[in-house]
């Protein structure tokens, strides 16, 4: 397992108090990782870091708690000058939080839930790989980044369609990042998670109806757990995907090939 061993390294991680957010910074602190725990909520923020420090603080792995919107710019960059002022550096960057305050026809879509989607979904998630990344190549250490973004990013959508394209976007920057800074060693990836239980999906896991039909349709006939992401962003993280970069995981139950 020597290859997904995370120690040693810092792990920056935002939206990580629930959902995918805070399963993988469960796994990457389990990994040995010093991890942050980011949301809005500086409650929640304590709440989750004190849960991980318990259950797998241990030898250098261990949790902090930064709390951070992610739309406002200074509160990003106040999240990254903690980290730093704490552990001096910043080895793996998740940027997982965003947002879906709308869902409906293209037509009905109000313009302040349009720029909603895209200035968190998006600028937010370019600004903190930017406020990021130079500080890797600085350390001429390598580094990895990986955006947690979405299987609605490939395929057309009727319901959540501004949305879909906000994923779109992650997915290009991951590959922009990729070309950018991998002569520097630093890999950048994007997940594409399918319906996973998430609060974001609850309507439709909970709901049994719904459920059995969309389990029914894919292959694998199951929701997705929070932990099948963090899977992928502790393999993405670590030695095991050193040689991966520029690429967009579909981590869906099969959806993307039905």
């Amino acid at each position: 397992m020597s290859m997904f061993d995370l120690s040693g390294k810092v792990a920056l991680i935002t939206g990580s108090t629930k959902g995918i957010g805070k399963a993988v910074a469960m796994r990457m602190c389990e990994a040995g990782a010093k991890v942050v725990v980011s949301s809005r909520k500086a409650d929640a923020c304590d709440q989750v870091a004190a849960e991980i420090n318990q259950q797998h603080g241990r030898n250098g792995a261990e949790a902090i708690a930064v709390p951070c919107n992610i739309s406002d710019k200074d509160q990003l960059q106040a999240l990254v000058d903690k980290t730093m002022a704490k552990w001096g550096k910043i080895d793996i960057l998740v940027p997982n939080a965003g947002v879906n305050p709308f869902a409906g026809p293209a037509a009905k879509i109000p313009d302040s839930a349009w720029d909603k989607i895209m200035e968190t979904n998006v600028r937010s998630t370019f600004w903190l790989c930017m406020m990021v990344m130079p500080g890797m190549v600085e350390r001429k250490a390598g580094g990895s980044v990986t955006i947690i973004a979405s299987v609605s990013g490939l395929k057309g959508n009727t319901v959540i369609g501004a949305y879909a394209i906000s994923k779109v976007a992650e997915h290009q920057l991951a590959r922009n990042l990729a070309v950018e800074y991998g002569p520097h060693g630093i890999r950048a990836n994007a997940i594409a998670p399918g319906l996973i239980k998430t609060d974001f999906a609850r309507y439709l896991w909970e709901d049994p109806v719904r459920r059995d039909k969309i389990n029914q349709s894919l292959p694998l006939r199951r929701f997705g757990e929070p932990d099948d992401i963090a899977g992928a962003a502790l393999f993405l993280a670590s030695e095991a995907g050193a040689y991966v970069t520029g690429h967009v995981l579909n981590v869906d139950g099969g959806s993307a090939v039905i």
